[in-house]
């Protein structure tokens, strides 16, 4: 009996002192596994360096940036000014006498109509009023000489302003069968050539005054009180999106739409190098003024569905960790993003390669960056094969 506990006892205590082993064996490799060791990340042969402690990163400060508050709206350019030119009569085209896209001075002929007729009726008109006017001067002379009376003279000269007016309309209706560039600027294309029918309202060729554009955009009401004619703003286009235009505010319309609840602005833009074409679609950026706030580069954002955060790198023992905070995030503006909440001035977080690091992850500063650096990376996120 004595025996048998004796053999009992001895078999527990070796199965004891067995998982006591295998657990110091398992923690050791672990350790290992995680960095401890000398084959680990951080170990000394590991990537970490000599002597590390976690994933190297790179570092930068919360600061405060100043952020222009400004709202984007999108407005369709045309001309300083444009017109489609039509004829006023039916007839058959004689002469085109511009180019596809040539600049044409103000009061330049474009078009001649066929006109033998127009011409015929003002030499027929000038004939009338050649005749009026000599019969006058005779009724004249005969009522100086009391041969006349002064009713006869009257009817005469009366006669005589008929024919003034029958040539002025006979020069008019041979005007109406050449169009003319009302204002200086540059024709579009067209189909018209000589022996086509024109008829009145059709249209011939637009004419565009580039020197400028015109570009008519909608204004939500909230913002009214910010608006003013002359107010300077600017503007992109798709077709340059790196380049900056510069223009004015040159007037607003007197009414707000009761179905949109916005107002028309109309702004003026220099168009010198006439590169912008009336039809383009325009960016236009209003500012509303400059505000100071906490900022991070966008580069350390971490963004889940609607939730953004980002790793704080938080002291714990002598040994740092990546901290992962959510954060209220507001504007963006050249790269960097404003925080809103989370975050304090001065705290230290991770410029970039968020999506490398999780939450409670040992990690090492490998260097420490400008925000402004971080800032003109582009997020790896928005990078082919990230």
């Amino acid at each position: 009996m004595l025996r048998r506990h004796f053999f009992l006892v001895s078999a527990l205590v070796v199965l004891g002192l067995m998982v006591i082993v295998g657990g110091v064996i398992m923690g050791f490799g672990g350790s290992e596994a995680k960095g401890g060791g000398p084959g680990g990340p951080g170990g000394r042969g590991g990537p970490g360096g000599p002597g590390g402690g976690g994933v190297p990163v790179a570092a930068t400060l919360v600061q405060t940036w100043t952020f222009n508050d400004a709202v984007e709206l999108i407005g369709v350019a045309k001309g300083r000014q444009s017109v489609t030119l039509t004829a006023a009569a039916t007839q058959l085209v004689d002469r085109v006498r511009f180019t596809d896209g040539q600049y044409v001075a103000q009061g330049a002929i474009l078009v001649e109509l066929k006109d033998a007729e127009q011409n015929a009726g003002v030499e027929q008109a000038r004939a009338r009023l050649a005749q009026a006017e000599r019969t006058l001067e005779r009724w004249r002379t005969l009522a100086d000489q009391g041969f006349a009376s002064k009713a006869a003279v009257d009817q005469h000269e009366a006669a005589f302003l008929t024919a003034q007016a029958d040539v002025s309309a006979a020069e008019a209706r041979r005007g109406d069968r050449l169009i003319r560039a009302p204002f200086a600027g540059v024709v579009g294309l067209t189909d018209i050539a000589p022996g086509a029918l024109v008829n009145p309202g059709s249209a011939i060729v637009t004419l565009d005054d580039l020197s400028s554009v015109r570009v008519d955009f909608q204004v939500p009401e909230r913002y009214l009180s910010g608006l003013s004619a002359g107010q300077t703003l600017s503007a992109r286009t798709d077709v340059y999106p790196d380049r900056v235009i510069m223009g004015r505010i040159d007037t607003l319309d007197t009414r707000v739409d009761e179905a949109t609840r916005a107002i028309t602005a109309r702004a003026i833009f220099p168009n010198p190098d006439r590169q912008l074409k009336p039809g383009m679609m325009v960016r236009v950026t209003l500012s509303r003024g400059n505000r100071q706030g906490l900022a991070v580069p966008e580069a350390a954002i971490s963004v889940l569905g609607s939730s953004s955060s980002v790793f704080v790198i938080a002291q714990e023992g002598g040994a740092a960790r990546a901290e992962q905070r959510p954060v209220v995030v507001g504007s963006r503006q050249d790269g960097f993003v404003e925080v809103r909440e989370g975050l304090a001035a001065g705290d230290r977080i991770i410029a970039n390669g968020v999506n490398k690091v999780t939450g409670g992850q040992p990690v090492r500063v490998a260097e420490t960056l400008d925000a402004a650096d971080v800032a003109r990376v582009k997020p790896a996120s928005d990078r082919p094969g990230a």
